[in-house]
């Protein structure tokens, strides 16, 4: 299943808390122009590391793949980052 949505929390230095909700799939689409000039880089990129096209399309869907249920957490001093997929 691919992930539906993206929660972003943080904690400022001052002590401030802020949530983001990202949902995936109309980021995608409005993204989705860029995906035009993503796939002939990618192309290249695997030319010229002499990578099969169809492995990294591979890697990348089973990656894509296993995204929900990850969850990322930075804690630097007083500033905190968690990034939950679901």
């Amino acid at each position: 299943m691919i992930p539906q949505l993206v929660t972003v929390r943080y904690r400022r230095s001052d002590g401030r808390r802020r949530r983001l909700y990202v949902p995936v799939l109309p980021v995608a689409v409005v993204l989705s122009p860029l995906l035009l000039l993503a796939a002939p880089a990618g192309l290249v990129a695997c030319r010229v590391f002499r990578v099969s096209p169809v492995g990294a399309l591979r890697g990348a869907g089973r990656l894509l793949w296993a995204l929900p249920g990850t969850r990322f957490e930075i804690e630097q001093g007083p500033t905190a980052v968690l990034i939950s997929v679901r």
